[in-house]
């Protein structure tokens, strides 16, 4: 599963004359490498033991660097399984948009290079085993991406592609350090033994500090308030394909890090930053709505919903409770698909109007590019946590897991994180609501539309590429809304096994 983007991106190295010689050769071969993989990544979902969810399964484990310890160490179990999956997806999906909307700025070859070795270091992230393989993997996708925002992103994509390496290669030092804390402590850097041991041979101050540092590192990415400033400049101005990889997968490495590596490496750890954690949780799930209602650009929006429903995502984490940490994994895989579908379905909005402005846009889509439009509406209700779709579930199970968090934890203060959390989901049906009313409802009297009546057809019809795109993410996105068990089933038994059975 890694070594075929890894070898389709060392072939862009290739002469283009005569491998490859136009640029939609070059997007076909990108389509079929990402397809291939993911006909992979589904075979190991065949292939996966369904009743040991908990167990590490497909391991491959070899001597790296005996010297220090290091093993090229690689799995997979229930808590990594779904992002494995939805990762190779959205790439293969991303490809697919590309053979109709490739991003402006040529340089195909590059951008199928950048594309296929940031798949290798998402993949890489969900299956590594080891803490030096893991973080390797975890940097790797950081130079891809930079490259992506820096030559295919819109206005403002110098600055946004500074900013998000710098806070990333910031949070990075900090993890880095944690975790090489916690292996010359615990004299291994193995981390399905780490987990065995549930900090058992770690000082509480080390559990403490380690978690501190890791934490850090993995809040950059999710991104938690307030480090969460990079994300809303990257997303604006990376291209489509940029911004469904970046909210998709990217930001769920932060999160799974967490998940994987810091609660059971450091349990104590957890504990003692757990109410900080969620507050900072609760902050963002507000701030990242209230700045929603602020927003007058569509990808911008989509951007700051991010800082608001990842919050829900690292409040589930806080209580570390088996219901919490559900809702966390839960809310991880429901907001890739949600808001995957809503950067592709921002991208066709562009395509059409040449602006994702509010303002500039006016209303009336329904009227003008009807299919567009109520696909937009699906997928921004889906965001908002309507029942029956796959938004509702992470959150409302992140707000009952405050309502009865940890022993060790103060029930009263993550009580009120609950109440707040709940204002926050509220305000994100404002301002998805605002949204759409601005957006699909009323007059077609935008000066984008009237722009578009004179310079092309702003209601061209929806191409085979945008609906072979979209489709996975609806029906995905209505799977697990009406049957969570599919996530939950999985996810149960090894979150159980990561807490300590508790």
């Amino acid at each position: 599963m890694l070594a075929i983007p890894l070898a389709g991106a060392l072939a862009m190295l290739l002469p283009a004359n005569w491998f490859l010689r136009t640029d939609f050769a070059v997007r076909a071969f990108g389509t079929a490498v990402s397809g291939a993989t993911l006909l992979v990544a589904i075979s190991a979902l065949t292939a996966f033991d369904f009743g040991a969810t908990s167990r590490m399964q497909l391991e491959v484990d070899r001597q790296w660097a005996s010297a220090i310890g290091l093993r090229f160490h690689l799995g997979v179990d229930g808590i990594s399984l779904p992002l494995v999956v939805l990762t190779a997806l959205l790439t293969f999906l991303c490809f697919l948009y590309t053979l109709r909307h490739p991003p402006e700025g040529g340089r195909i070859r590059l951008l199928t290079a950048m594309l296929l070795v940031l798949e290798v270091g998402m993949l890489g992230t969900f299956v590594a085993l080891d803490l030096v393989l893991f973080f390797v993997f975890f940097e790797t996708v950081l130079v891809p991406m930079y490259v992506v925002i820096m030559l295919w992103g819109g206005t403002g994509r110098r600055e946004a592609a500074y900013k998000f390496i710098l806070y990333t290669l910031l949070g990075s030092g900090f993890l880095l350090a944690g975790m090489l804390l916690v292996g010359a402590t615990a004299g291994t850097l193995d981390m399905t033994e780490l987990a065995a041991r549930h900090g058992a041979g770690l000082t509480r101050g080390v559990q403490i500090t380690a978690f501190a540092l890791m934490g850090i590192g993995f809040a950059v990415k999710a991104p938690m308030w307030p480090l969460h400033t990079w994300l809303p400049d990257a997303h604006t101005a990376a291209p489509t394909v940029g911004s469904v990889l970046l909210a998709g997968v990217l930001l769920k490495m932060g999160t799974y890090g967490l998940v994987r590596v810091a609660l059971p490496l450091a349990p104590e750890g957890a504990r003692f930053w757990a109410p900080w954690l969620g507050l900072l949780a609760v902050i963002g799930i507000v701030y990242g709505a209230l700045a929603c209602l602020a927003q007058r650009d569509l990808k911008r929006m989509i951007a700051f919903s991010s800082v608001g429903h990842m919050g829900f995502v690292l409040l589930g984490i806080a209580t570390l409770t088996p219901v919490g940490v559900n809702a966390a994994l839960f809310g991880n895989i429901a907001h890739g698909l949600i808001t995957g579908l809503l950067f592709f379905l921002a991208g066709s909005v562009k395509d059409r109007w040449g602006t994702t402005d509010m303002d500039a846009l006016g209303g009336g889509m329904l009227g003008t590019s009807p299919r567009l439009a109520s696909i937009l509406t699906f997928a921004s209700v889906a965001s908002l946590g309507l029942p029956g779709l796959a938004g509702f579930w992470g959150e409302m199970l992140a707000l009952l897991g405050a309502y009865r968090p940890h022993a060790d934890l103060p029930r009263e203060t993550f009580v009120t994180f609950m109440v707040v959390a709940a204002l926050g989901a509220l305000l994100t049906a404002a301002y998805f609501l605002r949204m759409l009313a601005k957006l699909t409802h009323g007059p077609a009297d935008g000066a984008a539309v009237r722009r578009g009546r004179e310079t092309r057809v702003p209601a061209a019809a929806v191409s085979l590429q945008e609906y072979a795109a979209w489709t996975p993410l609806i029906a995905l996105t209505l799977l697990v809304g009406l049957w969570p068990k599919t996530l939950l089933d999985v996810t149960t038994g090894p979150v159980r096994a990561l807490l300590g059975g508790g």
